[in-house]
């Protein structure tokens, strides 16, 4: 079990969907294949079948977030120092390339929300900018190959 960074919102984020999937999914899983029982014959009963894998990938799904859960480190952002990027903090950031202003949001893997700007402290660009200071220029490999950003405003919302 590896170390799971989480912020409070995160670890309670992962204890709602736990506790869902652990009482009104596991519930319909259950009646699923209880309905295709009925059918008859297991043998060539693909409902059965389907329902059967439903219960397998719900029961992969619950022990994963009982690990994560279990390994968790909640870390209060506001307990990290806003001058830096860092979980926690909004960046205004500009691609030096296309001149293009983006505004990202550092969060943990479990509150990762790209449309919502919010992007993992694990993912290329959020490694890139950890740590770094305003009006600091970072090269960043990406899928798509390197881009320079430039760090106009670090913010923290209260």
């Amino acid at each position: 079990m590896g170390r799971n960074i989480l912020t409070p919102q995160g670890f309670e984020k992962l204890k709602e969907e736990l506790n869902f999937l652990q009482t009104k999914k596991r519930r319909e899983v259950a009646d699923m294949l209880e309905k295709a029982r009925a059918h008859g014959d297991l043998r060539e009963n693909a409902e059965y079948d389907a329902a059967k894998e439903a219960k397998k990938q719900l029961e992969a799904r619950i022990a994963m977030l009982q690990e994560r859960i279990a390994g968790a480190e909640i870390v209060n952002p506001d307990d990290l120092p806003s001058d830096k990027a860092y979980l926690g903090t909004t960046l205004e950031i500009e691609n030096i390339e296309t001149g293009d202003q983006l505004k990202y949001t550092l969060v943990t893997e479990d509150e990762t929300d790209f449309n919502a700007g919010k992007i993992s402290v694990t993912s290329p660009i959020g490694k890139g900018l950890l740590g770094k200071g305003l009006d600091e220029v970072v090269e960043i490999n990406v899928p798509a190959g390197q881009i320079k950003l430039k760090i106009k405003k670090i913010t923290r919302e209260k």
